[in-house]
């Protein structure tokens, strides 16, 4: 490290073969009020200063946190990156090229590799997900209406166990992920064709009608992103590529990459992240700090640049209590969540503290940390604690390695103690949770929306009896409230009253759901066995654990048996041995719920929408956590106070007692770890390292420089290096600039980027066509992200664009030389043909929306040399300099109206030989109407970047 704080690298005291940069001291009390999270960007700040990319002053503005929040933009490094394959395509591409570029312009090719370390997690888009999964062929697990089955194809090839869904844990199975990527079907159709099977029972699924008939252009489809992965993944140092089919979920490969600690040739560094995934959030249940950025950014980061982002504020978020035993995981997040939602945390950093996280497993942090989204934070973090290590041991850390984190962790204090005596920071604002205040609810019954605390459950029964009908009620007369209606049911004599449950259904599906939370009702049903309590035969039970991450915790917990011995057998995944319980309610009892016109219950877990979703004579349905299912299914009504009344006779005609059953946070926790989390992480690393047997047989080049297939339509070497010399040249004037586009205000990436569907009419599908492809073969612009020609001819090209030379929203412009009105590329490539330069006039907040990488490449292929607007969205302006184009602003209180512009003149720019932040530039039309603009670069490091042609450039040029 060449940084001017070496004085403050100091030895590991237990291991002082380590060495780190003593931050706490550097800092002193300062330091010591900081919160953890900013602690982690002053860290970094120090260990990168290079008085160019990170200055002193920046590392001193981070230490100033109280004071500058919200006022300055710092410079952060993060440790690694991680990407998924639809954003790692075009990265990697541009590595590639840029090898390519370094050795034609005399430099070593060899030399080019990610300055940082890099994740890439090829799972997403290199499998063809079915449109409709097995679950959709199974059995409606709450009975009711049901569509008839789809035809189903005949199973090929030997049978073979899949990796279960790589969606967000929980999901129940009718996931298909889109372009978004975000995650693919549990039952992914492999490459090859092979059935797929139940993972309970072993036995095959019927496959669904959707999979693609022709699966050899599929696999041909993907060889070919395949291969150049498994290139680099041999060619480039510092990065590492997470091959497809790894299995269990995406988040756990997030979590297997975690470091937590580097140790980088014995020094030592806090775990950062920067990635392309919407679950990147993630790691801030394990104190890693990380967030999502856009594909600009993590290139720049790739290539050695930091990311800059405003000092932000920190809400502290204070857990106090303890947890009532009958809350589960989801109500302590749902309910965390909600909080945080109400106290305004858009744009903040959120971090917790206080005597209640140690309540939270690491399960519990991660999906509170996932869910930032859903409360606008950029993320939320749990400083690295007791909880934590625990955690770390099970998912694999050895001994040494974990004992060098703690200390580490420790030294710089970054590890939060649960003593009370230890000072907590200070934050910006700090929220409460009140973790006493969290008691468990169901739904019901007749709207989702209609919550029932469970202690209330049963005078909330008896006010709907007695209330009008409506969205609550149902009108029983007071005398018939308490009627009983005897029934016989294979041999006994059973008593259905108001309030009897006659449907069960366990289902794990809500998008957000804790995968602990089904094992929780394993456990429950464990004791419950154990105890002597039964379910009654009538009562229609049934168990669809979904996919993925659920599967593996109730396999791997031994539960499952416990749970069938109940009555509620795996339904859903469609195999032979699956049970079921699709018949609707056995006759006998129909009949008398329809003859005493019995209020019955439904209880499920899972699904917002009940309605209709059961059998018509269930008239009163809830929805409840998984482990109460279990409890009202063994009580066999809802007219239960759960404190008071016991829910059956247990063995030697013992009263049994929810509490008696229910499992303590600690039990779950315990089984959670040891069980099922270290049974994971061991088979993933066994995965890790033996790889699968596709990809090990798939072959891939060596050689130092990517052999880029001419006649390729996904993969092809772009020309962003055309122009790379030892030497970049000073500013070009932009001299008789015609204007490609004249855009209105808040045009958004959406509008700029390439997304979607390629639309028959386009750019890209003539080009496509020209290649010989149809239509059908023509697959989506995130897939072709690796093709500079199909992404440039895509750029501008969405059918809500409004062009004012146009006048209604269409891709279109007016070629001015010829004055043509042609599709946007198709201008734009007559006026490079004809050598003249292109510029764009713009409104307000130009580039909102989410970070893309292609709205900043695409136009610069297009040969847009500057962009004119009133305004620039603060992210899309820094990534127009990145990639070399100029963002020029109006005047305050001048727009091309009020300069009297029609956006048909030619423009001419003159730069001047030494640029400086903001400085004031003179533009001359061909009308001879000359104005001033300024020039939004910000500091000397975005002009350094903009004269070298876009950071791209800028980093080639370091390997000549």
């Amino acid at each position: 490290p060449g940084s001017p704080y070496q004085p403050a690298v100091e030895a590991l005291e237990s291991h002082p073969e380590k060495k780190f940069y003593n931050v706490s001291k550097l800092g002193g009390a300062k330091y010591d009020t900081l919160p953890y999270s900013i602690r982690v960007l002053f860290e970094s700040s120090v260990r990168n200063c290079d008085g160019f990319l990170v200055k002193e002053t920046d590392a001193m503005n981070i230490l100033d946190w109280k004071t500058k929040q919200n006022h300055v933009e710092v410079p952060f490094c993060p440790a690694r990156v991680v990407l998924q394959d639809f954003t790692g395509i075009p990265a990697m591409v541009d590595f590639a090229a840029m090898r390519e570029a370094v050795r034609n312009a005399g430099g070593d090719p060899v030399k080019v590799n990610p300055a940082c370390p890099t994740d890439l997690t090829v799972d997403h888009s290199l499998q063809i997900d079915f449109s409709k999964c097995a679950i959709q062929n199974a059995p409606n697990p709450g009975g009711g209406e049901q569509k008839p089955p789809a035809k189903l194809s005949p199973l090929k090839a030997q049978p073979r166990k899949l990796p279960p869904c790589r969606g967000h844990s929980g999901c129940r199975g009718s996931c298909s992920a889109g372009e978004s990527g975000r995650s693919s079907g549990p039952f992914s159709a492999q490459i090859e064709n092979t059935p797929i099977l139940c993972p309970f029972h072993l036995q095959p699924v019927p496959e669904p009608e959707t999979v693609l008939k022709n699966q050899e252009i599929e696999f041909g489809r993907n060889r070919e992103r395949l291969q150049f992965f498994k290139w680099s993944s041999k060619v480039f140092e510092n990065i590492s590529i997470i091959p497809p089919e790894t299995g269990t979920a995406h988040q756990v490969n997030l979590e297997y990459l975690s470091r937590v600690v580097f140790d980088v040739k014995d020094f030592l560094h806090p775990d950062s992240v920067v990635g392309t995934d919407s679950h990147t959030t993630m790691v801030n249940g394990l104190g890693i700090l990380g967030w999502g950025v856009g594909g600009i950014e993590t290139e720049a980061v790739m290539l050695g640049m930091p990311v800059t982002l405003t000092l932000p504020e920190v809400v502290g978020c204070e857990l106090t209590g303890t947890v009532s035993p009958f809350a589960t995981s989801i109500d302590i997040v749902l309910s965390i969540t909600k909080h945080l939602r109400q106290a305004d945390v858009a744009g903040k950093f959120v971090e917790f503290f206080g005597s209640g996280v140690s309540q939270l497993s690491v399960a519990d942090r991660t999906t509170i940390a996932n869910m930032c989204p859903e409360y606008g934070a950029i993320l939320s973090f749990f400083p690295v604690d007791n909880v934590t290590l625990k955690h770390l041991k099970h998912a694999g850390f050895d001994k040494a390695k974990l004992e060098v984190t703690e200390a580490y962790l420790k030294a710089v204090k970054l590890f939060r103690n649960d003593e009370s005596s230890s000072r907590e920071p200070e934050y910006s604002q700090v929220v409460q949770v009140s973790l006493s205040s969290i008691i468990p609810y169901v739904s019901g019954p007749k709207r989702s929306q209609d919550r029932v605390a469970v202690n209330n459950m049963k005078s909330d029964f008896q006010a709907c009896l007695n209330e009008k009908s409506g969205v609550k009620g149902f009108q029983i007369a007071a005398e018939k409230q308490n009627d009983i209606v005897p029934v016989q049911y294979e041999g006994n004599e059973y008593k259905l009253s108001h309030g009897c449950v006659v449907i069960a259904a366990v289902i794990s599906c809500t998008n957000n759901c804790n995968p602990s939370v089904m094992l929780a009702a394993g456990l429950l049903a464990k004791k419950a066995v154990e105890a002597g309590l039964v379910v009654k035969p009538y009562i229609r039970t049934s168990l669809s654990p979904g996919s993925g991450m659920v599967t593996h915790y109730l396999s791997s917990s031994g539960v499952l048996p416990y749970l069938s011995k109940l009555g509620f057998e795996v339904v859903g995944y469609g195999c032979s041995t699956c049970v079921g319980n699709t018949a609707p309610l056995p006759e006998a009892i129909r009949n008398a719920i329809k003859q005493g016109d019995i209020i019955a219950c439904g209880v499920l877990s899972g699904t917002k929408n009940f309605e209709g979703r059961l059998c018509d004579c269930v008239r009163a349905n809830y929805l409840a956590s998984p482990p109460l299912v279990v409890a009202y299914a063994i009580a066999g009504t809802v007219r239960i106070d759960f404190d008071t009344e016991p829910l059956g006779t247990g063995f030697n005609g013992k009263s049994i007692y929810l509490r008696d059953i229910w499992p303590t946070r600690q039990e779950l926790h315990t089984v959670e770890e040891e069980c099922v989390i270290s049974s994971m992480f061991k088979e993933l690393k066994e995965k890790m390292e033996k790889g699968n047997k596709r990809w090990n047989l798939l072959e891939a080049p060596e050689s130092t420089l990517f052999p880029w297939d001419l006649k390729s339509t996904y993969i092809r070497c772009p020309s962003f290096f055309d122009k790379l010399a030892k030497e970049p040249a000073s500013p070009q004037a932009v001299e008789n600039a015609h204007v490609l586009l004249y855009l209105g205000d808040s045009v958004t990436t959406d509008h700029i980027s390439p997304a979607g569907s390629i639309a028959r009419s386009s750019a890209a599908a003539k080009y496509l066509t020209s290649k010989g492809l149809t239509p059908r073969e023509f697959n989506s612009y995130g897939a072709r992200r690796g093709n500079d020609a199909v992404m440039t001819r895509g750029t501008f090209a969405n059918i809500k664009l409004l062009n004012k030379f146009i006048g209604k929203p269409a891709p279109k412009t007016i070629h001015f030389p010829s004055g043509q009105t042609l599709d946007v590329f198709e201008a734009a490539e007559l006026y490079q043909k004809e050598g003249i330069p292109v510029i764009i006039l713009a409104g307000k907040k130009y580039g909102l929306g989410s970070s893309r990488d292609w709205a900043a490449k695409g136009p610069f292929l297009l040969g847009v040399k500057a962009v004119l607007a009133e305004s620039y969205e603060k992210v899309h302006r820094s990534q127009l300099i990145g990639i070399g184009i100029a963002p020029l602003q109006f005047r305050p209180g001048e727009n091309p109206s009020t300069l009297g512009l029609t956006g048909r003149e030619q423009f001419s720019i003159l730069f001047p030989p030494e640029l400086s932040p903001r400085m004031a530039l003179d533009i001359k039309t061909s009308t001879g109407k000359v104005f001033s603009v300024i020039a939004l670069f910000e500091n000397n490091m975005e002009i350094t970047l903009y004269k070298n042609g876009g950071s791209l450039n800028f980093v080639a040029r370091r390997f000549l």
